[in-house]
């Protein structure tokens, strides 16, 4: 002790000084690095309107979501399109999240802890409460149940409870600021009298029409002459339409590695070993589980529910008889008849099912003696299966099933679907459970009675060897080495007659490739390189590929490049209309209108205002436009018309009263406003989001797969 305590009298200030300069020197790392910065690297995936997304937030919120659907799935790895759907969703929720956020503080809007405590404790709980609290036995809400959860919570030493409350309590918040921030806009949404008035003016009368018609197509589109500045000038005056997201287009060639003959028979020779032990041992279930490709199934099905490339020849075998090998798709399979019996192809049963905690058997087998019996002497077993049974599955269905002999039934209660399938119809058995406890099985109809198999099938995958690989891998390389730019690329595949791919419309986030599936390493490359770079060659699952970036699009207008066919179209279209509204000039009739174009003289009834369709024209909103034109009336012939399929001519024959709706104002106000809502629910988001400023880096840091 008095060595320490030397150590403290002389060395007190220099360690006292060391802690501040350790102090110091993390108050200015976090002044010069910033709070967004990990091991110097920075951790901001995104900005909305400014305010920075943290990464490791963001996939928290991925993984969050990724374990949710996994306990969806039973366990099964997800795919990588399931993979990118997480991440978008969950890139969508971080944004909706800071952008509702501004929304709410301009608004004032707030959710203070008394309305949250009544939504929890009040008469009419939130609904969030009665999702999550809800007694699974009556399917109804249970306070009790909430009350045990915070008294869990203030006992819990590890504060994960209590962090979970309050998880819970803030979801409650944001749902309710969502609430009030939707209740606002649809208060802003109104219907008024002079709009109603309004339209039942407008749509009250029905028009027909006499119209001189020129289509478009009656001028070859080789006779109009566009130039680049000309369309041009049109994306630029139509950029709404143009406008387009950041993308990359990429030319590839694929060296696919498919087996061999001597793969397959190297495959072929080691399936015909595994025949072999196949043939004589008596655990079959084992050795199938521990060496095929094709998973056991320890069950019967029916003939007609076996579908298998060689079913006619398999399912015919006597008991213990072998077929094979046969191929199906990529696999070489023997299959070998185990059984085969008689059996229904559809059973209905109920059962009670009680599970025995450790060192509970004894009593529960005494509760299953007792419902036997009681069952035996005349008692409903669905009403007692409703009030005893330990299956919520079918709690609320008085214990029923219905299955045939290849539908999915929890393995836990394996030994059930092998009674209900070799029983009779109406036995009543109780079971003993492999997993603990007991099962009541009655069974309460069997159809359909007929051959049922149960077939092992040993399968192994006819693979690429190593040599096979690598000599994909030597061409692959090869090309990849002697055509550099994508002159030669061209020029190779041309020569070659290499089958060259296209994968369009890449954008920054995107993890898979149409035709190459899993594929992140290409995307990553694609936005590093310049335009006419040739890749190296990318290693997928089953194919090297080597690729040519022939695209790259900024966000912003479509370059005229990849919008040409679209753009020259309308721009010939005006031309088209300009030519053929010189030839009709002012006319002052229908028919000098027909004169001066060698066009009929056409009509049209039932034109209304409500509808911009015209039987005898198809989508013409500026046609029914014309017809109610008041400048123009009865008296008059319209200017000429640039329509959706010519120029049109047109004058009002006569009007007549249209059918008027048997509605109501407060019937129209109501289905309009409800209208709005509908449309305001699900395009509100997407309008905030467009009008926020949102920048998104996260490709920055998704940089390989």
């Amino acid at each position: 002790m008095s060595v320490i305590q030397k150590i403290r009298d002389k060395y007190a200030v220099v360690i006292i000084v060391l802690i501040c300069l350790a102090i110091v020197s993390f108050l200015l790392q976090d002044v010069f690095f910033g709070s967004s910065r990990m091991f110097g690297q920075s951790t901001t995936v995104g900005k909305v309107n400014g305010e920075e997304l943290d990464y490791r937030e963001y996939m928290q919120r991925i993984e969050n979501s990724q374990n949710r659907m996994r306990q969806q799935m039973q366990g099964a790895s997800l795919d990588e399109e399931t993979q990118q759907y997480i991440r978008e969703e969950a890139w969508d929720q971080f944004l909706r999240e800071h952008i509702m956020k501004a929304q709410y503080e301009e608004l004032g809007i707030e959710v203070t802890p008394v309305e949250i405590a009544d939504h929890i404790n009040g008469k009419n709980p939130h609904p969030l409460v009665l999702q999550n609290f809800t007694n699974p036995e009556t399917g109804q809400f249970d306070r009790s149940i909430f009350d045990r959860v915070r008294e869990n919570a203030r006992q819990d030493q590890t504060g994960e409870v209590s962090a979970q409350l309050v998880a819970f309590d803030n979801a409650i918040a944001e749902y309710q600021k969502n609430l009030k921030y939707i209740t606002l806009v649809h208060q802003g949404l109104n219907y008024p009298k002079w709009l109603a008035a309004q339209q039942a003016a407008d749509n009250g009368q029905n028009a027909t029409i006499g119209y001189v018609q020129v289509p478009y197509a009656t001028i070859a589109d080789s006779t109009i002459k566009v130039t680049d500045a000309e369309l041009n000038k049109y994306i630029q005056d139509n950029k709404a339409r143009f406008e387009v997201p950041e993308s990359r287009k990429v030319e590839y060639v694929s060296f696919d590695v498919i087996p061999t003959a001597a793969d397959t028979a190297a495959a072929m020779a080691e399936l015909l070993k595994l025949k072999a032990e196949m043939d004589t041992t008596p655990d079959i279930a084992g050795f199938i589980k521990l060496n095929s490709d094709l998973a056991f199934y320890d069950g019967y099905a029916s003939r007609n529910a076996i579908q298998v490339p060689a079913k006619d020849s398999i399912i015919d075998l006597p008991v213990g008889a072998i077929y094979g090998p046969y191929r199906d798709n990529n696999v070489l399979v023997f299959a070998k008849m185990l059984d085969r019996k008689t059996m229904p192809d559809t059973v209905k049963f109920r059962q009670i099912v009680l599970i025995a905690q450790p060192g509970a058997d004894s009593a529960v087998k005494n509760r299953a003696d007792s419902l036997e019996a009681a069952i035996r002497n005349g008692a409903d077993i669905a009403a007692l299966a409703t009030q005893f049974s330990d299956d919520p599955s079918s709690k609320q269905t008085g214990g029923e099933y219905t299955l045939s002999p290849n539908s999915y039934f929890a393995n836990e209660l394996k030994e059930v679907k092998d009674f209900v399938f070799s029983g009779t119809n109406g036995q009543l058995k109780t079971i003993k459970l492999a997993v603990g406890g007991y099962a009541i099985v009655k069974i309460t109809e069997q159809k359909n009675f007929g051959p049922a198999l149960k077939i092992a099938y040993l399968a192994k995958p006819v693979d690429a060897s190593t040599t096979t690989s690598s000599d994909a891998l030597g061409l692959a390389n090869d090309f990849a080495s002697k055509n550099g730019d994508r002159k030669t690329f061209e020029k190779t595949v041309q020569e070659k007659g290499l089958n060259k791919r296209i994968a369009d419309n890449i954008q920054p986030m995107d993890f898979v490739l149409p035709g190459l599936g899993s594929s992140r390493e290409i995307v990553s490359w694609a936005y590093k390189a310049d335009k006419g770079d040739v890749s190296p060659v990318f290693t997928l699952e089953d194919k090297f590929v080597v690729a040519v970036l022939t695209g790259v699009r900024n966000k912003g207008l479509a370059p005229l490049d990849e919008v040409r066919p679209q753009v020259e179209a309308e721009v010939k279209k005006t031309k088209k209309a300009e030519q053929i509204a010189a030839k009709f000039k002012s006319p002052a009739s229908l028919e000098a209108a027909a004169a001066a174009t060698n066009q009929p003289v056409l009509t049209a009834e039932g034109v209304n205002f409500s509808t911009p369709f015209v039987p005898s024209m198809g989508f013409e909103p500026r046609v029914v436009g014309a017809a109610f034109n008041k400048a123009w009336g009865t008296a008059k012939v319209s200017e000429p018309i640039h329509g959706n399929g010519g120029v049109f001519v047109v004058k009002v024959n006569s009007y007549s009263p249209a059918p008027a709706p048997g509605t109501d104002y407060a019937q129209q106000r109501q289905a309009y406003e409800q209208n709005l809502k509908q449309v305001v629910d699900q395009q509100l988001f997407q309008v905030l989001k467009k009008k926020s400023n949102v920048k998104d880096n996260r490709a920055e840091f998704f940089t390989q797969n």
